[in-house]
């Protein structure tokens, strides 16, 4: 099997599950071998020899209908390149979270209120802290395994 960093090199490939992670984020999830052609403005040789490779790297997985198939995103195998990169990604992260607290120390001593927020604005940014907060706390659990 190939090496999975060479199978996401290809910008063919990247595209093609770009499409296949928007049609799982839309709710579909399976995308047609001819809606990736449209949507790539790509030969249908190509798309298919480019959807082999990614199914032999187990990166998409297909069902047949008859004569037509449809794909669907596996993102398994990019926690390969998830724990690779979180070292390189640990020290930009140290320096975002010093930034991101002077940040947080201004938005502070200038209060909320200040920013003219709406209680909605507000409850949406205190959700998506706690995502990142989430994250991070991932992140550095992950980090730790890998140092050890």
């Amino acid at each position: 099997m190939a090496d999975i960093f060479d199978i996401v090199a290809d910008s063919t490939r990247r595209e093609i599950l770009q499409v296949l992670l928007e049609a799982q984020s839309t709710g579909s999830g399976e995308v047609a071998v001819s809606q990736i052609v449209q949507a790539l403005e790509l030969s249908q040789p190509t798309v298919s020899k480019h959807l082999k490779v990614l199914r032999d790297a187990g990166l998409v997985a297909v069902r047949e209908e008859g004569q037509h198939r449809y794909y669907h995103l596996d993102s398994s195998p990019l926690e390969e390149v998830d724990e690779w990169l979180l070292p390189f990604l640990a020290t930009a992260d140290e320096e975002d979270t010093h930034a991101d607290a002077a940040a947080i120390g201004a938005a502070s001593s200038v209060g909320f209120g200040a920013t003219g927020l709406s209680e909605t604005q507000k409850e949406f940014a205190a959700s998506v802290g706690k995502v990142a907060a989430g994250a991070a706390a991932r992140a550095a659990a992950i980090a730790s395994r890998v140092k050890r």
